[in-house]
């Protein structure tokens, strides 16, 4: 079965959908849980304590870790396997695309940027907030506590150039999403002529939301921190 994953074009692309799939899921979630940094900052404050250094959050923090190494492991292997078999030619599908997108072309040069987005991001966060709590703290280099989400969103998000990486970064990811959801169908065997455009579709969907989800949070405390100067 090892073997299969790991030297099989399709084992990879099996890999490549199923963690594609829990990281698509994860990030619906995560885009929720933002959104009730809009509503209720008591509320985000209180998800965020609830999740924590808890043992359960901590386990969550270890999948989605091993998701995204993986995720991103196969994604190198499969590049470099077509390199080798079609030059620069990459991703091919089983379903011609009518116009093959710009996004389906870069998928692994929007993976890089989503990784690199992804370090900040934890630079940001994670490290501030479970990573305090972890190593025993009350309050991290800001002088906030490991469970004031939304003091710390209102602080990053004041900061103009905070505010354009991150947009850059989640415009990656729509084009990243735009691709690959429909793609993780496709590698299992369930894009065909007729299910496609619907896949197309649903992946086009799927990574607006995401997109705006997120964009709404940074946008409207930037505005917030913004008018509050004023």
């Amino acid at each position: 079965m090892s073997c299969f994953l790991s030297n099989s074009s399709v084992g990879k692309k099996f890999v490549m959908s199923v963690t594609g799939c829990f990281l698509v899921l994860f990030i619906l979630f995560h885009m929720a849980m933002n959104l009730t940094a809009i509503i209720s900052p008591e509320g985000y404050d209180a998800v965020c304590a609830f999740l924590g250094a808890n043992w359960y959050a901590l386990a969550g923090t270890v999948v989605l870790a091993a998701g995204v190494v993986l995720h991103f492991l196969f994604a190198l292997l499969l590049t470099l396997q077509n390199y080798r078999a079609r030059g620069t030619q990459r991703y091919a599908v089983t379903v011609k695309e009518p116009g093959v997108s710009w996004a389906s072309k870069n998928m692994f040069v929007l993976g890089f940027i989503i990784l690199v987005g992804l370090g900040l991001h934890l630079y940001n966060f994670w490290a501030k907030m479970q990573l305090v709590e972890i190593m025993g703290g009350h309050e991290n280099v800001l002088g906030f506590g490991p469970t004031d989400g939304a003091a710390l969103v209102a602080y990053t998000f004041s900061q103009w150039y905070y505010v354009v990486i991150y947009l850059v970064w989640f415009f990656a990811l729509w084009f990243h999403l735009t691709h690959g959801v429909w793609s993780m169908f496709q590698s299992v065997g369930w894009a065909n002529g007729t299910w496609y455009p619907r896949l197309k579709c649903i992946a086009n969907i799927v990574a607006t939301i995401v997109f705006l989800g997120f964009a709404l949070v940074v946008i409207v405390y930037f505005l917030r921190s913004f008018c509050g100067a004023c």
